[in-house]
């Protein structure tokens, strides 16, 4: 009994880390929600749903939480990398590779509505039109290399997802998915900015 209120009495006071802000970039901190502005555009995220402090120095922002328990201290290093990812975003962007794989029947893929919607056409020679909302600030394009399509955005949540919605879109069904490996998969994840 001794030893368990000894373990009680070990708790952190706090835990923080410290974020450079990188030259060409504006930070804005506001309520929890930090705002990223850089050359290629905007980015917000919304952290409220975590409890922790933002505070904005003149070049890095500290994340810190107060008497953490273990998920709380793991939300610090959580915080950091989603802004680290927004810099990237603002300055360099993503820009996620998809080929097309079939084995018999060519996929066919129609890019329409200014680049935002991604049709899938013939997909196991089914009739059927699979069509993919993009995310909002993702584009899509061809990359000039047979069966080849690329998506670019600033968000890495957006651009990642909808990647994964054209994915999902072309997943085999009542076969075995062990012989009939059709579909669109991400094959590279780059920059837009190298």
């Amino acid at each position: 009994n001794e030893y368990k209120s000894y373990l009680r009495a070990m708790k952190l006071i706090s835990v923080s880390d410290k974020l450079d802000i990188p030259e060409d970039c504006k930070v804005r901190v506001a309520k929890r929600i930090v705002t990223v502005v850089g050359p290629r555009g905007t980015l917000v995220k919304d952290f409220k749903h975590l409890q922790c402090e933002l505070i904005l120095n003149k070049k890095s922002v500290l994340i810190r939480v107060w008497f953490p328990n273990r998920k709380a201290v793991a939300c610090v290093n959580t915080i950091k990398s989603h802004i680290e990812n927004m810099f990237t975003g603002v300055r360099q962007g993503y820009k996620y590779k998809m080929k097309s794989v079939y084995a018999h029947f060519p996929i066919n893929i129609n890019i329409v509505n200014d680049n935002t919607l991604v049709e899938v056409h013939n997909f196991l020679g089914e009739k059927f039109v699979r069509r993919v909302n993009l995310l909002p600030g993702v584009t899509c394009k061809p990359t000039g290399q047979k069966d080849e399509i690329m998506l670019e955005g600033n968000d890495i949540e957006n651009v990642s997802r909808s990647a994964a919605l054209i994915q999902q879109s072309t997943t085999v069904k009542n076969k075995d998915i062990r012989k009939f490996l059709d579909g669109v998969y991400v094959s590279q994840k780059t920059h837009i900015v190298e």
